[in-house]
């Protein structure tokens, strides 16, 4: 079978794109948020995983409110970064892993989701900013994707229960790939942060550092939190945290913290990452 080689958390916030474009990713006010993936960084390259399953949601670039798949599945051979109003950034397409995304779809819809099945995507930041600060900007991408959108953005959105059932589901999947393939799944977004409304500016340091802290040894209070719950605790865009549940729920109970990374603000948000492997893999 497939081997789970890790699970990864990262914020997708697009000013890290942006940066990265503008070449300032060495300056005083960048360089000790990007440095501090540079472990993960260099643990996943020695690692060189085959497949990188990316759950994320769209910011209503390849969907827009008019049509909001609550679970959508990627089973295209390439994606291409979406033009979010700048024109499409320069990065290369990214290469599908469109035989594995087919067998989860299959997996996915004997499992009672019904994913929206894409043959054609295009994908915005929340794919493009965690491909970048994992595999840093190379000619290619050494790795396949299969990219998994929640809706994070129109309600209703799913509940935190139901996505740690994904990455359960997720986990047989790769379990029953018939291949020797190695896969990280990573889930994206938040930290905290609130965009409008009366809380616009909102960001919650001692709750993402809580969260940073306990996603893997002690995920259980945040798979049972209310959504209105993560809503008051992290703000509404900071709700995009469960989709880290679906990258934990993938695991093993019990998981090794190899690295983990915080830093705010960032473009009116908290942002960082965590890197588990699960604990009967660890030397």
């Amino acid at each position: 079978m497939a081997e789970l080689l890790a699970g990864l958390g990262t914020s997708h916030v697009p000013s890290i794109a942006a940066a990265l474009d503008k070449g300032l990713r060495h300056t005083p006010e960048w360089a000790p948020f990007f440095d501090g993936y540079t472990p993960a960084q260099d643990w996943i390259a020695a690692k060189k995983p085959d497949i990188a399953v990316v759950i994320f949601n769209d910011h209503g670039n390849a969907f827009f409110l008019d049509r909001v798949p609550t679970l959508a599945l990627g089973v295209a051979e390439e994606y291409h970064p979406i033009d979010e109003g700048w024109g499409p950034r320069p990065i290369p397409p990214f290469r599908g892993a469109a035989d594995f995304a087919w067998h989860l779809a299959d997996c996915m819809v004997e499992g009672h989701f019904d994913p929206l099945i894409c043959r054609e995507l295009d994908v915005d930041h929340g794919l493009q900013v965690p491909m970048e600060l994992v595999f840093g900007r190379p000619a290619a991408w050494p790795v396949k994707v299969v990219p998994i959108l929640i809706n994070t953005i129109q309600y209703p959105v799913p509940t935190p229960q139901r996505m740690w059932e994904l990455g359960k589901l997720l986990r047989k999947a790769i379990e029953n790939w018939p291949t020797d393939e190695k896969i990280v799944v990573m889930g994206t977004g938040g930290l905290s942060h609130q965009l409008q409304g009366a809380r616009a500016g909102f960001i919650n340091p001692a709750a993402d550092r809580a969260w940073i802290d306990e996603i893997g040894p002690a995920p259980d209070r945040w798979r049972d939190m209310a959504l209105t719950d993560y809503v008051e605790t992290f703000g509404s865009e900071g709700a995009e945290l469960i989709m880290w549940l679906v990258m934990r729920g993938c695991m093993d109970a019990r998981v090794k913290t190899l690295h983990s990374h915080y830093f705010a603000p960032a473009s009116m948000t908290g942002a960082g990452m965590v890197l588990l492997e699960n604990a009967v893999c660890s030397s």
